[in-house]
C-alpha cells in the first residue's frame, strides 16, 4: 500500500496524503487532483477501490508514427504525464508496417468517444497524403492538436519545433569550421517541416555567398537506411558537411562515410536533429540539434485540455527555439579527394 502510494504521488507530482484522502473518499481535494490520480492508478496497472471503480476515466489519443525513432518514446512520456496530471487517461496509437493505419486509429479513438486527439508526426505533415480522417475531426468539433509543421489545409492548433532556426544553427556551426561544401539530407518531396528546412538552408548558403550544387540536396524516408544510401550520394560529390533532418538519417550518413572509408568527422562532419536518447553514446557521440520536448509536449497538452474546457482553439503555430548540441561528430574541414 506504501509503495503504491509513492508511485501514484510521484506520477501526479501530489503528496501521499493527498493520495490516500482520494483513495478513501475524504474531502479537501479539488476535483482535477482527484481525476488526475484516479488516471494514474489506471495507468500504473492498480486497481481502484471499490467505491471508485464506477468512474470512467476520460480518454485522450496520442497517435504516433512508431517507436523506431527514439524522440517519439520521448515525447509519449511528456504527453501521457502531462495527460495524467490533468486527470486524463492517454491512449497510445502507433502505425506499424502491416498493421493499422492512422485512419484505422481515428475510428478506433472516435468509437472510444475521446477527449481529444494529439497527433505527432503523422499524415499531417506530408502534403500529398489522404487527409480525410483529420476533416471529421474539424467537422465534429473535436480538440486536436498537431505536434510540428501541417499542410495548410489542416486548421488545427500546432506547436513546432522551429525548422528554419534548427537548420541555420546547424549550418552556421558547420560554416565556422571551414566547411565550403554543405550537404542536406530531408524527408519526401511532400513533408511539410523538410520544406521548411530547405527554404532556410537555401537562405543560409545565399547568405554565406555559396553555392548549392545540384547534388547538394537528398531526400529519403527517415531511417538510418535511408540515411546512408542518400548520404553515400553527397559524400561522393565531396561534401564535407552534412546537415540530416533526424538522428537516424544522421547515424546513417555515419555509416556511409565509413564505408566509403573515410571517417566522421575527420573526413566528413555530420549534424543531426532530435537530440533524441543515447545520442550522447554513438561514435562519435552526434552533434546535432536538440528538440525542447518537454516543453512541446506539455505545450501541446495544454492547448488541447483549454480545448475540453470549451476554449477556442488557438489560431496561432507555437513555434520552439531549438538548441545546437555539439559533440565529437563534427570537426574543422580539411580537404580531401573525392571518394572513390
Amino acid at each position: 500500500m506504501t509503495r503504491r502510494l509513492a508511485e501514484v504521488a510521484k506520477k501526479v507530482g501530489v503528496s501521499e496524503a493527498t493520495v490516500s484522502r482520494v483513495l478513501n473518499g475524504k474531502p479537501g481535494v479539488s476535483d482535477s487532483t482527484r481525476a488526475a490520480v484516479l488516471t494514474a492508478l489506471d495507468v500504473l496497472g492498480y486497481e481502484r477501490p471499490t467505491q471508485l471503480r464506477g468512474e470512467r476515466a476520460r480518454l485522450v489519443g496520442l497517435v504516433l508514427p512508431d517507436l523506431g525513432n527514439p524522440i517519439f518514446p520521448a515525447l509519449a512520456e511528456v504527453v501521457g504525464g502531462a495527460l495524467a496530471q490533468r486527470g486524463f487517461t492517454p491512449v497510445l496509437c502507433t502505425r506499424t508496417a502491416g498493421g493499422l493505419s492512422e485512419a484505422d486509429y481515428v475510428e478506433m479513438l472516435l468509437e472510444q468517444q475521446v477527449s481529444g486527439v494529439v497527433f505527432a508526426g503523422g499524415h499531417y505533415a506530408e502534403a500529398d497524403a489522404p487527409h480525410e480522417h483529420y476533416h471529421r475531426f474539424l467537422g465534429l468539433g473535436l480538440p486536436v492538436v498537431l505536434v510540428n509543421a501541417a499542410a495548410g489545409s489542416l486548421d488545427f492548433p500546432r506547436v513546432s519545433t522551429d525548422d528554419a532556426v534548427a537548420v541555420e544553427q546547424a549550418f552556421s556551426h558547420l560554416i565556422s569550421l571551414g566547411h565550403e561544401r554543405v550537404g542536406l539530407v530531408l524527408g519526401p518531396e511532400d513533408h511539410v517541416p523538410s520544406r521548411r528546412k530547405l527554404k532556410a538552408f537555401t537562405l543560409a548558403a545565399r547568405r554565406a555567398g555559396l553555392e548549392i550544387g545540384p547534388g547538394a540536396v537528398e531526400r529519403s524516408l527517415f531511417s538510418l537506411e535511408g540515411g546512408q544510401a542518400v548520404a553515400t550520394r553527397l559524400v561522393r560529390e565531396g561534401v564535407t558537411g552534412i546537415i540530416c533532418a533526424s538522428d537516424p538519417l544522421a547515424l546513417g550518413a555515419i555509416r556511409a562515410v565509413r564505408r566509403l572509408g573515410l571517417s566522421v568527422p575527420q573526413d566528413v562532419s555530420v549534424v543531426g536533429f532530435d537530440d533524441s536518447s543515447f545520442m550522447n553514446c554513438t561514435n562519435p557521440p552526434l552533434t546535432t540539434v536538440r528538440q525542447p520536448i518537454e516543453a512541446i509536449g506539455r505545450a501541446a497538452v495544454t492547448l488541447l485540455v483549454n480545448q475540453i474546457e470549451g476554449a477556442p482553439p488557438a489560431a496561432e503555430e507555437l513555434l520552439f527555439e531549438p538548441e545546437l548540441v555539439v559533440r565529437g561528430s563534427t570537426a574543422p574541414a580539411k580537404v580531401r579527394a573525392l571518394a572513390a
